[in-house]
């Protein structure tokens, strides 16, 4: 083997093993009255949505993509201050300074410079209305009994994309804020253990407000098939399982 064969062989071994090295997301394309909303799905807690040419990135997280590589951010959305949501290296990659972060009060401490929103603030910005919704755990606690997520720290977003609503809960319970929640049209809802839900509280909570369609998101090795299952009973809402472990 000639050595510049060797080393063309060796590049594509390590860009094929670096994070995101191929960039082939999955993606969502959801039609709205004003023009096609386009979701690709990172991975994770780690969505994009572009929307009339602005870029939104929630909760980018380095370790699963090159975020270089990735579109400059408009609006970056974070849910709370753990390192898998809240990530410096990415948002450094894809934070101009023509880019709006919205966080919350604990994530600003350690990352200034965004708007805080704190649990049921309504911002609007770049024309998009955006709701923060309380995220946090009932049931699952840490080793001191704390929970992992506890109550008034974390948000979840909803997003209205024109006449469609989309909720990304953060890392969350089936808490009754999110119960309560009209007219969502998409939602992003985390099936992880032991930090968020079970399949079970997936479905108790998506029986309550009823999305149009239920994306399993930040699931991890939770088998999203138990999810499938246990939403036959309410064929109305449509479950859809993309990438994102």
């Amino acid at each position: 083997m000639s050595k510049s064969l060797f080393s063309m062989i060796l590049l594509m071994a390590l860009l094929a093993g670096s994070p995101g090295a191929a960039m082939d997301f999955e993606k969502d394309i959801v039609p709205t009255s004003k023009g096609d909303l386009e979701v690709t799905f990172i991975g994770h807690g780690s969505l994009m949505f572009t929307y009339k040419n602005i870029v939104i990135h929630v909760d980018p997280f380095s370790r699963l993509a090159d975020y270089a590589s990735l579109p400059k951010a408009n609006l970056i959305l974070i849910t709370h201050e753990h390192g898998d949501h809240l990530d410096p290296v990415a948002l450094d990659a894809i934070r101009t300074d023509r880019t709006t972060v919205i966080l919350t009060q604990t994530c600003a401490a350690k990352m200034p410079g965004g708007i805080v929103m704190r649990n049921g603030d309504v911002e609007t910005v770049g024309g998009l209305t955006i709701e923060a919704v309380p995220a946090y755990n009932l049931v699952h606690m840490g080793s001191e009994g704390v929970p992992y997520h506890p109550r008034g720290i974390g948000n979840g977003y909803v997003i209205a994309f024109a006449e469609k609503r989309v909720y990304v809960a953060g890392d969350t319970e089936n808490i009754p804020e999110m119960k309560n929640l009209k007219h969502i049209d998409y939602a992003f809802l985390p099936m992880n253990l032991p930090y968020t839900m079970t399949p079970e509280m997936v479905a108790d909570a998506a029986k309550a407000f009823k999305p149009k369609v239920l994306y399993p998101y930040h699931f991890g090795d939770t088998d999203t098939n138990q999810l499938v299952a246990l939403m036959k009973s309410l064929p109305e809402v449509e479950v859809r399982v993309r990438n994102m472990k």
